[in-house]
């Protein structure tokens, strides 16, 4: 995997293989980029990254200028290879060993972008569960957007604050909008 914009730009960030991973692909990180670059500073927001893994998409926020950022993974290894990386390459990435459903339903804190990649092999009840505790549990900011990555098969266009949805390759980001309150 690379990180593709920002202050890394073009570095290659190898994993190690015994991780229980699928980064997301150059692709389709680009093409999601691209979309957010279009609502966000990113300097300015504040990213929640579901479901880490290798901590791909967080790299990328935080090489692009975001300085709020916060990967949750429960996996030790996968925490370890996070904070390892973001301290080589001094980025202000906050990482946290939790269950993802766990820590949604304690946390107190607010985002601007909240990006889930869960494991493909999780029911698509259980992809609907994170929508459904982000928005009963209010952890978007105004304006702010969820970002679920999941296979090409799965239709979350049901989900309540669906927005859209857009294909890359075998992978699908469907998005939730929290819409500012007048």
């Amino acid at each position: 995997m690379r990180i593709i914009s920002g202050l890394h730009k073009g570095r290659k960030i190898t994993a190690p293989k015994n991780l229980p991973i699928r980064p997301t692909t150059d692709m389709a990180k680009e093409a999601l980029f691209n979309i957010l670059n279009n609502q966000y500073y990113f300097d300015e927001i504040s990213v929640l990254d579901l479901f880490a893994g290798s901590g791909n998409i967080s790299y990328e926020f935080a090489s692009r200028g975001c300085k709020q950022l916060m990967a949750i993974e429960i996996h030790p290894g996968c925490t370890d290879f996070i904070e390892k990386t973001a301290k080589s390459l001094e980025l202000p990435i906050r990482v946290l060993k939790s269950d993802v459903a766990t820590f949604m339903h304690k946390t107190t804190d607010l985002f601007d972008v909240i990006f889930a990649d869960p494991p493909y092999a999780l029911s698509v009840e259980e992809f609907e569960q994170i929508a459904q505790i982000t928005f009963e549990r209010d952890l978007l900011l105004d304006g702010g957007v969820l970002v679920i990555e999941h296979e090409k098969h799965m239709d979350l266009s049901q989900v309540p604050f669906f927005s859209s949805s857009r294909k890359y390759g075998s992978s699908v980001f469907s998005f939730f909008e929290k819409k500012s309150r007048p």
